[in-house]
């Protein structure tokens, strides 16, 4: 192969049998973002922009790794990677139009810079966080290995990100699944203002392949020919043995972090070295040298970007600034969904409910064929509980999947499955280990669909709760730190008639579902449960017991509790609610009932501070504060972790104080 170096040039190139034309795009495709990036710069510093994160240097990277991919396979960049964007063609105006908050960009106004994605270009946009869409281009490639398709995924991370767990997780993940990731780390010389340095020890971040059992390279980033070919050769590879490789693109970053951060703490003499391997000026002359680009032609290039860029710039500038509508802001937050409800059509038998869970699962499984269980020790082993013990014999490990210990990583690829068209379950082997896998969950799982209008097919099952010696890392029951962030729904069944209801609909449900199961319940509540396939609307709180005295208020095993506190009354006048869903939340059962009895009480296993009862209280105090005789009682467990020892934990837990607390609420 002839590596020709120019006294003009401080990179050298390779033609690697590329025609003219071929080096001539690749050349013109470099040169649209760096021109972009100049009229960006000019719009920042007249305030006609709000922030911009510069690639200036970095191009070569952005746009080898596109042009090496096929136009259906999906790349997730980051906020330096605008020559993605531009070598997808995305048109200008709604590029534009992003940047400036309009409704043409891909967010209508609710995200920024490049926090987007678009299933039309199959790019899928990063988030602030950085390291969770590593775990998302797992579960894309992951939809496209099931399937059989010779398709690949790419996946950008700065060398700050490679700090991250998520990148461990993911790299993991995709090397024990054999999954066909492209893992390309622009190692640009700083997270914002830390240096490598202070990032990591090793020499070269490729080294981190081999400790994956990857293959992994080091490219020359500021060559273009270089990424190209590379790139090129190495994803045809991919397709033909899907596996996953490591790619360290060497480069740096020309500017500051964002622009308001400057780069004062780079030293003159590095700033100068990078300057003099600028891809785009250095292959300019090459090109020159060689023959290939003409002075007219480098003119025409020049002149046919900037006419584009100012034509774009018209329709993104004389479109009206966005409007704000309150309907479309929350008709946004989910994915529409029109419940089909299911009737049962055969006869009932008396089931636990753990078995509930089991059968909605096989059911849902054989309904959805594009269904995928992921879990740590669900395949042959059937999972902790067993609830999915003998699903291997009849769907296979490709569809029920044993997972590494990588719950982000694992959400992220439920994510990713999602967004190639699939659906996914997740189970958190207990409710508790969901922390680990927390920030994908709120951060991407419930903002995606609100930001981009991508929906995330993905059912997290939960099994959780106290009561049963766990002690304080498998006990805890979690549900108000998802009932908060908008865009989650939330389901929490006491009985199996509608844990196996409710699971269905879940899976039907293309939007991100929680799904607790109390671990008490499992095999201790009993009840007669279709044989078939049925399904459970999500928001439809049910009414146990029925009467004038109070409003109980409460889901779970708090259910149970309830039943039994009523059975020491002699004449019980209650109104017993079962929430089974609490995002969405059946307020309007709740009012009524409260503006009937004028007396209500909400009982939560959680612990009482800031839990969902909390909620309920204020709710009622805003809707029926005229209609109630009583203050709103509250009953929750201590605000404590859960302890071990049954002593301890019976007295953390609220049984008995619902006992004592309805006494007191009956005779105020």
């Amino acid at each position: 192969m002839k590596t020709q170096t120019s006294p003009n040039t401080s990179i050298n190139y390779s033609r690697s049998g590329l025609n003219d034309d071929t080096l001539l795009d690749l050349y013109r495709s470099m040169l649209k973002p760096r021109l972009i990036e100049e009229k960006m710069l000019i719009l920042l510093r007249q305030g006609k922009i709000s922030k911009w994160f510069s690639g200036v240097g970095q191009e070569a990277i952005s746009v080898g790794v596109t042009k090496a991919l096929e136009n259906d396979e999906y790349i997730l960049p980051m906020h330096r990677n605008l020559g993605v964007f531009t070598s997808r063609e995305v048109p200008l105006h709604r590029l534009f139009g992003q940047w400036q908050g309009k409704a043409s960009g891909f967010t209508k106004g609710r995200d920024r810079s490049f926090h987007f994605g678009t299933q039309e270009y199959k790019i899928v946009g990063m988030i602030s966080h950085l390291g969770p869409q590593l775990g998302v281009a797992d579960g894309i490639a992951l939809a496209h290995k099931l399937r059989n398709e010779k398709k690949l995924t790419a996946v950008f991370s700065g060398e700050g990100g490679t700090s991250e767990g998520d990148f461990h997780e993911a790299l993991n993940v995709a090397s024990v699944w054999d999954l066909p990731v492209l893992f390309c780390i622009e190692n640009n010389g700083y997270g914002l203002s830390t240096p490598t340095s202070e990032q990591y020890r090793c020499k070269d971040l490729a080294e981190r392949g081999r400790g994956y059992g990857m293959d992994a390279h080091i490219i020359d980033g500021n060559n273009i020919l270089e990424v190209f070919t590379k790139v090129s050769e190495i994803a045809e590879s991919i397709r033909k043995n899907p596996r996953p490789v490591l790619l360290e693109f060497k480069t740096f970053r020309m500017r500051g972090h964002e622009e308001a951060s400057g780069t004062k703490y780079v030293p003159d003499d590095l700033m100068e070295t990078w300057a003099e391997k600028d891809p785009i000026s250095n292959f300019r002359s090459f090109l020159e040298n060689e023959g290939i680009l003409k002075e007219e032609t480098d003119d025409n290039f020049t002149n046919e970007i900037k006419a584009e860029i100012d034509e774009n710039l018209k329709l993104a500038f004389a479109e009206a600034e966005i409007t704000s509508d309150s309907t479309n802001e929350s008709s946004d937050l989910f994915k529409p969904f029109v419940y089909q409800e299911i009737v049962s059509e055969e006869e009932s038998t008396n089931i636990r409910f753990i078995d509930a869970i089991s059968q909605g699962l096989r059911e849902s499984m054989r309904k959805h064929d594009n269904l995928i269980l992921m879990g740590q020790d669900i395949a042959d082993y059937g999972g902790v509980f067993k609830i999915t013990e003998g699903f291997t014999d009849e769907f296979g490990t490709e569809r029920v999947r044993n997972t590494p210990i990588c719950e982000s990583a694992i959400v992220g690829a439920g994510m990713g499955l999602s967004i190639n068209g699939m659906k996914a379950m997740v189970e958190m082997q207990f409710g508790d280990f969901v922390s680990s896998g927390f920030n994908p969950i709120v951060n991407y799982l419930a903002k995606v669909n609100y930001r981009w209008n991508q929906n995330a097919d993905v059912v997290i099952r939960m099994p959780c709760g106290a009561g049963v010696g766990a002690g304080p890392f498998h006990s805890q029951t979690n549900e108000a730190w998802f009932t908060k962030v908008p865009g989650l729904k939330v389901v929490y069944p006491a009985f199996p008639f509608d844990a196996k209801g409710l699971l269905n609909t879940a899976f039907n449900d293309p939007n991100p579902v929680l799904f607790f199961e109390h671990k008490a319940l499992y095999r201790s509540i009993r009840q007669d449960v279709p044989k078939d396939y049925y399904t459970l609307p999500f928001g439809e709180a049910s009414l146990l017991k029925e009467g004038n005295e109070v409003s109980i208020i409460t889901y779970g095993a708090g259910v149970h509790w309830a039943l039994e506190a009523l059975e020491e009354f002699e004449k019980p006048d209650f109104d017993l609610i079962d929430l089974r869903s609490l995002q969405p939340l059946d307020k309007e059962t709740i009012i009524n009932s409260v503006k009937k009895t004028g007396k209500a009480i909400i009982l939560t296993e959680d612990t009482l501070f800031g839990s969902l009862a909390s909620e309920i209280s204020a709710l009622i105090s805003e809707e029926c504060f005229e209609f109630l005789d009583a203050p709103v009682f509250r009953v929750g467990s201590m605000d404590t972790p859960v302890p071990f020892a049954a002593a301890l934990e019976k007295q953390f837990l609220p049984k008995q104080r619902l006992r004592d607390k309805l006494r007191e609420l009956i005779e105020y």
